[in-house]
């Protein structure tokens, strides 16, 4: 009798799905302040290095190596930009993801305290090295973060895109502030991402913002979450086009934000019920997964797990 096999799992860790991140992580985790800012160096992208930060906005306790790295290299502005992510990190633990009405007053009053003094490095990052787009692309966290309105946010990007106008981690960011629930519209939110698609060059990666409008207005349509909106044909045909301007297209370069452009596609279409038409996303990914969409609905593994599942029996 052959052994019982294991049980398929989605893998969520950002470190197992692009594994070069985990020598970052080692690093940061060995107080390796060389080993960080050559890693760093070495990436030729910024959507690359936006992606790499995010490893130290979740890797708890991190933020005492990078105050006594700062302390040591008070001049680097990546040790202060990846210490003021590390700080965001803390504060929208203890805000948590919740809508505002579910967070308490201590908990905004802890997460506006860390946000702000990430917000005092950023600004002296910016004022000494105005192009530096890791910095502009977090403060869009912190503007959202601290309701500082949508005319800030909008400055606040335009100033990274002036210099890096294909950003997709500052357009994500933008996105959601433009949506209703951070105080922006439908209308400008959708003249956003459809902007950013057809100024972007074929194959970036900014399809994938059509795909998170139509997942962000799907779940403000009805508050049990089970509209019909994302079920249309012209809803799924728009993510499509979007997908062949962007992952399908012969010039897509992959780089670290793969993972992230396939769960958006495969999201998408699966919760719309287009079974079929998300399987070649989800056949791409395997078992790499991201939080987002799937936490959306439930259990993040679970519903990744249940539309490949799907998905692949149509596909």
């Amino acid at each position: 009798m052959s052994p019982t096999a294991p049980p398929i799992r989605a893998e969520f860790d950002p470190c197992v799905n692009i594994p070069s991140l985990a020598d970052l992580r080692a690093a940061v985790r060995n107080d390796d302040w060389p080993s960080v800012e050559a890693y760093f160096d070495f990436l030729d992208h910024e959507d690359d290095r936006a992606i790499a930060s995010g490893v130290l906005y979740d890797l708890s306790s991190c933020e005492r190596f990078l105050e006594r790295t700062v302390a040591e290299h008070p001049g680097s502005a990546l040790a202060r930009t990846l210490l003021a992510i590390r700080y965001i990190g803390v504060g929208w633990d203890i805000r948590s993801s919740y809508r505002a009405e579910h967070v308490s007053q201590d908990q905004f009053r802890q997460f506006h305290e860390w946000l702000r003094r990430a917000e005092k490095l950023l600004i002296d990052v910016c004022a000494e090295h105005p192009t530096y787009a890791l910095a502009w692309a977090t403060r869009l966290t912190t503007a959202r973060g601290l309701e500082l309105g949508q005319s800030e946010a909008r400055r606040r990007y335009d100033r990274l895109a002036e210099h890096h106008p294909h950003h997709i981690y500052g357009q994500t960011l933008l996105l959601q502030q433009l949506c209703p629930k951070w105080g922006g519209s439908w209308e400008e939110a959708e003249g956003f991402a459809r902007a950013c698609l057809e100024s972007a060059p074929p194959g970036s990666h900014a399809g994938r913002l059509i795909a998170e409008l139509h997942l962000e207005r799907w779940l403000d349509s009805v508050e049990d979450r089970h509209s019909d909106y994302l079920r249309s044909t012209r809803v799924r045909d728009d993510i499509l086009a979007a997908a062949a301007l962007s992952v399908q297209h012969p010039d897509y370069r992959p780089g670290f934000h793969w993972v992230g452009d396939h769960n958006d596609f495969a999201g998408a279409l699966s919760l719309g019920g287009h079974h079929g038409e998300a399987a070649p996303f989800f056949r791409t990914l395997g078992n790499k997964a991201t939080a987002s969409p799937w936490d959306y609905v439930g259990d993040k593994e679970v519903q990744f797990l249940k539309h490949r599942k799907t998905a692949l029996s149509k596909g």
